[in-house]
């Protein structure tokens, strides 16, 4: 039982973890944002799922990753108009219209899959990962953290970023402002349908280029269907983190670990069956709820149409 806690085997699970996080990572980081502002985006697995398969058809054709990438970022912000139009200019019910657009999503990249590769499954080249000097070769964290692709720094930076708009900006003040008296804000003089339309522009944003990432980066290949619940673990997460995104950053990575666990422990012989690796992530998901349900944070106005005309 030594072998558990060897070189490899930590290597291992924290590289794994990085690559299976980064999605979750990206779409609970947008999914704080859309949440602080009231919006509850229920549609956050059915826009990975746009971003992955533009970013896929993107990366594939150019033979350049990055702009793979930012088409998933612009396939999710497009997508997250329709939640945009019909939640916060609307004012219509959240919930259906997120399930809604996550239907959508799933018939229509599964159609424009098959329609265009039909049964085969081309798949993209390894993404060049880049190593910091120094850091990355300290004994089992080094080529775990710091021997990545480009994107992974941006998105440790991004928790870094947001923490500071949320904190100590007026952006942030106002997006807060927004989740729980968007009343209190009208009067003041503060456009609520504009901050929470670009709320949820940016969540469409984050959580494409989370798609993006995890087709791109993580699978090389696109496959209907294959986000497996990501998005509504992701809004799991973002509920736990309370909306600090320091939360949402170890909430990504250890959901990550878990899934990279079962392939660790394979690296030192110990075989594990597939049924309980594909049980692994909804196990640690359900044990993180119930150990942290009672402190998840929702605004008051969360998931509450607003209209002015009517106040």
């Amino acid at each position: 039982m030594s072998d558990l806690v060897n070189f490899s085997f930590l290597s291992a699970l924290i590289s794994g973890g990085i690559l299976a996080g980064m999605p979750l990572l990206f779409a609970s980081l947008g999914e704080t944002i859309s949440e602080r502002a009231g919006v509850l985006n229920l549609g956050l697995e059915g826009i990975m799922l746009t971003g992955g398969y533009a970013g896929f058809v993107i990366a594939l054709y150019s033979q350049q990753y990055w702009l793979g990438l930012v088409a998933s970022v612009g396939a999710g912000a497009f997508l997250a108009v329709i939640v945009v139009w019909f939640c916060v200019r609307m004012g219509l019910d959240q919930i259906v219209v997120g399930i809604g657009v996550l239907i959508l999503a799933e018939g229509i990249t599964s159609v424009l899959q098959r329609a265009q590769f039909g049964t085969t499954y081309p798949r993209l080249g390894q993404v060049v990962s880049v190593k910091i000097p120094l850091l990355s070769s300290i004994p089992v964290l080094g080529s775990s953290l710091f021997t990545q692709p480009l994107i992974v720094y941006i998105g440790f930076a991004m928790i870094g970023v947001l923490h500071w708009v949320l904190k100590s900006t007026n952006i942030g003040l106002n997006l807060r402002a927004v989740g729980e008296k968007p009343e209190a804000v009208d009067v003041a003089g503060i456009n609520v349908t504009a901050i929470r339309s670009y709320a949820v522009l940016v969540t469409g944003g984050l959580a494409g280029l989370g798609g993006g990432y995890m087709v791109i980066v993580g699978a090389g290949i696109f496959v209907p269907f294959m986000t497996k619940g990501i998005g509504f673990i992701a809004i799991v997460v973002a509920m736990l983190a309370r909306g600090k995104a320091i939360w949402v950053l170890i909430g990504s990575l250890l959901f990550g670990m878990s899934v990279s666990l079962t392939t660790s422990l394979q690296l030192i012989g110990v075989e594990v069956p597939q049924d309980v690796v594909n049980m692994i992530p909804f196990i640690a998901v359900m044990l993180a709820l119930v150990a942290f349900a009672r402190r998840a944070y929702l605004p008051a106005a969360l998931a509450q149409p607003y209209r002015r005309e009517s106040k």
